[in-house]
């Protein structure tokens, strides 16, 4: 997102006055909106309304300086209109004033109604009719952005820092014309940065939370200040074949992010396209390790979905080693006579979280012993979907290790590996310690999708090239 896109006369008006709390004053706003739409339907008339707004600022830095600074201040609505199993759906931006922000949700109004008797009937239409509202507002724990800026750059002088920061609050909200309300608020931050060194060898690191606290940050930095000394001797080259490898946390978020993208949905395990339809239903498995979770109680996404229904704070995809529950949308419910669980159409994790180990991660180089530490991982595609085989590139800071010494960075490779493997029979540990990772994206919105990962150690990792 480009801060200086934003309509500067439309980011003031969505800010909230002085001496309101921005959740409550955003949450009041929309209620309202949700009220007004109500008394605009006709009869036999349905409508579910989401609400998303941020107050953000953005700042861009490189060579250690500020590029860029901006405020987004943001809301947008979107309806969706229902007359028995045919509707019709909408979005449309608010400026945060009453009166014009009520006739363009009114003119959205008739452009839908208009629509709905061409349309042709939603055999798998689901929506909650339990009126189930909820309330949660997050608590504002983030530092002023000039304070968090004077130590990134104080900190970061004679390097060639680069990064985006962005923190601020994000605003979610649901309504139908049953009266179902739910609101939920998060405020939050996320430096996603890098240490640039020449060439192609650069440093990748991020810090992200609910709460600022200066030591963590400059800990990170020494840790990748450390690792750029290193970047600046000869880069070595390995030939192809099986190593022993040290995953972290990001690399870790790649691998998960890979598996989500067909792997934990009911649509995909029903129609036989699952990457885990081996676990699923046999003969793979992978380690008793190994449990993954959509944590929606600790996350950052709220807790309940488009269609109104409310999430559990938990729902376990694999418990030590084994399947254990798909993400259902209410479509999948509706099609295949199952119980949703909340999650959103493309039955994708927004809050994916691994349980921790026991390996120290102060000490991974030396349970690592001699192989490879992967820092990060991009570019990653499945190769064998059926056999839930990935293959992507090595990032940034990868080193070889000898010993449980960092002997030179790595040149580029790519890795060829089934998830069963690397999380199966080849999965030595996971570290006790687990990483925030906040996605960073920015399209259209701030997201809140997250991810709590521990680091892994894995031996036979596969190297083609």
């Amino acid at each position: 997102m480009n801060p200086t896109s934003v309509n500067a006369g439309s980011a003031q008006s969505a800010r909230p006055t002085a001496g309101t709390d921005p959740s409550r004053a955003m949450q009041q706003y929309f209620y309202a909106l949700a009220d007004d739409l109500t008394r605009r339907l006709q009869p036999k008339e349905f409508f579910t309304a989401n609400f998303a707004a941020e107050d953000s600022d953005f700042i861009r830095l490189n060579k250690g300086q500020v590029r860029q600074a901006g405020v987004v201040a943001q809301k947008m609505i979107s309806i969706d209109l229902v007359e028995g199993a045919r509707h019709a759906g909408g979005e449309t931006t608010l400026s945060g004033d009453p009166a014009t922000d009520q006739q363009r949700l009114a003119e959205l109004l008739t452009s839908l109604r208009g629509k709905l008797p061409v349309l042709p009937e939603d055999p798998h239409l689901l929506y909650a009719t339990e009126v189930r509202s909820t309330e949660q507002h997050g608590a504002n724990r983030l530092p002023a952005t000039g304070e968090a800026l004077d130590l990134i750059l104080t900190s970061s002088s004679g390097l060639d820092f680069v990064g985006i920061w962005a923190s601020g609050g994000i605003y979610t909200g649901f309504a139908n014309s049953l009266g179902q309300r739910n609101w939920f608020s998060t405020y939050t931050f996320n430096l996603d940065w890098s240490l640039y060194h020449a060439g192609d060898k650069a440093v990748k690191s991020g810090y992200a939370g609910f709460g600022w606290e200066p030591e963590q940050f400059r800990r990170k930095l020494d840790d990748a200040r450390a690792q750029l000394a290193i970047l600046a001797q000869p880069p070595r080259s390995i030939e192809p074949g099986r190593y022993r490898v040290y995953l972290s946390p990001v690399a870790m978020q790649e691998i998960l992010g890979t598996l989500a993208w067909g792997g934990f949905g009911t649509k995909d395990h029903r129609t036989r396209q699952s990457t885990l339809l081996r676990l699923v239903e046999g003969p793979a498995n992978m380690s008793p390790m190994v449990t993954i979770a959509e944590n929606t109680k600790d996350g950052v996404a709220p807790n309940f979905q488009s269609a109104g229904f409310i999430k559990p704070d938990r729902v376990v995809l694999i418990e030590r080693g084994h399947f254990r529950e798909s993400l259902t949308s209410p479509r999948s419910a509706r099609e295949y006579g199952v119980e949703n669980n909340g999650a959103n159409d493309a039955e994708w994790p927004e809050s994916v979280e691994m349980d921790a180990g026991s390996l120290d991660s102060a000490k991974v180089l030396a349970e690592l012993g001699t192989g490879i530490h992967i820092s990060n991982l991009w570019y990653l595609n499945y190769s064998d979907r059926p056999n839930c085989r990935m293959t992507g590139m090595t990032r940034f800071a990868c080193f070889w290790v000898e010993k449980g010494v960092i002997q030179a960075p790595l040149n580029v490779m790519r890795f060829d590996e089934t998830a069963f493997r690397m999380l199966g029979e080849h999965l030595v540990g996971l570290t006790r310690e687990r990483e925030l990772i906040l996605d960073s994206n920015t399209y259209s919105r701030r997201s809140t999708g997250s991810a709590r990962l521990p680091g892994a150690l894995v031996n036979d990792f596969t190297f083609t090239l």
